[in-house]
């Protein structure tokens, strides 16, 4: 099946899409940075640009729309403004672009939306009840989980919630959980460069439990990784990012090993700066996740 791809990051969600078989013919996302890692990978090329300011009629004819829309505004990181948020307004041209397919005699079969799991409860759940009825209004059946980056095979606690919208009656069933077979040293790198081990003078800060009112228990070694975040550059406390012990001492996560948390395999070019990567690896779709949920889509449309 052709997919259409919105919001494709570095391409986490559409690479799941591609190992299952899928055709992505079309991708766009507004981050240069993360348009110039996608299409060292894919051999399509990314559009880079503000999806609003993207003529819709030149994105064709697809049987799949897949995306993860902006999550900051739904997010209890953020400020949780949602539709008041500009980028949460984004899920309406989402609903605009599937419209406009419509109109033109090709409207999407399918459907996968990803975003933050406090989606399902913002705003008293008045925010996805909306979003249901927009899609429901399209045609569409909507089922609707989060799933766990950790359930599917990647050490990595990340709760995301994924929309799958079909417009035949399907009733669908997410994928079966896995037994996590790895941990986070399995993903580590060996011989890692000096520059990601932290000092003497910045490891009371990294390792301290908080300060004020704010508290965050320290820990480091953990065997299933704290979620990704795209701030990682930052280096935020230990209770908040990721930080392994090895025979230099005490460091942060390479980019490498932040692609392996999210599924991309060793193969996966990173030709942008570590801070860009963090970015983009911190904000992608589990490769693992995407992928179980493309491969669920097939095996029970085809039944």
């Amino acid at each position: 099946m052709k997919v259409a791809s919105l919001f494709c990051g570095c391409g986490g969600l559409d690479l799941g899409f591609l190992h299952a078989g899928y055709d992505i013919i079309w991708s766009n996302d507004m981050d240069k940075y993360a348009v110039q890692t996608y299409n060292a990978n894919f051999k399509h090329e990314a559009i880079c640009g503000d999806i609003n300011n993207i003529d819709i009629n030149s994105i064709p004819a697809h049987d799949v729309l897949i995306g993860g829309f902006p999550c900051q505004p739904f997010s209890k990181m953020g400020k949780e403004k949602g539709f008041d948020d500009d980028r949460g307004t984004l899920f309406f041209r989402v609903m605009e672009i599937i419209q406009n397919q419509k109109e033109r005699g090709h409207q999407p079969k399918i459907v996968v939306l990803e975003n933050v799991r406090n989606l399902l409860l913002h705003d008293k759940k008045k925010t996805f009840k909306r979003m249901k009825e927009e899609l429901e209004a399209l045609g569409y059946n909507v089922f609707a989980q989060p799933m766990n980056s950790a359930d599917y095979g990647v050490p990595q606690t990340r709760n995301r919630v994924f929309l799958v919208c079909f417009l035949e009656h399907i009733d669908y069933v997410f994928p079966v959980k896995e037994e996590l077979q790895t941990t986070l040293q399995d993903l580590l790198e060996e011989n890692v460069d000096d520059k990601y081990f932290l000092s003497e003078r910045i490891l009371k800060t990294i390792l301290s439990n908080g300060t004020g009112g704010y508290y965050s228990k320290s820990e480091i070694d953990l065997k299933i990784a704290r979620p990704l975040t795209a701030t990682m550059a930052k280096m935020h406390r230990a209770g908040q990012d990721n930080y392994v012990t090895q025979a230099k001492g005490i460091r942060r996560l390479t980019p490498r090993e932040c692609a392996r948390l999210q599924g991309f395999p060793d193969t996966f070019t990173i030709p942008v700066s570590d801070a860009q990567a963090y970015k983009q690896f911190g904000n992608a779709v589990t490769v693992n996740v995407s992928y179980a949920i493309a491969k669920s889509i097939l095996e029970q449309v085809k039944r």
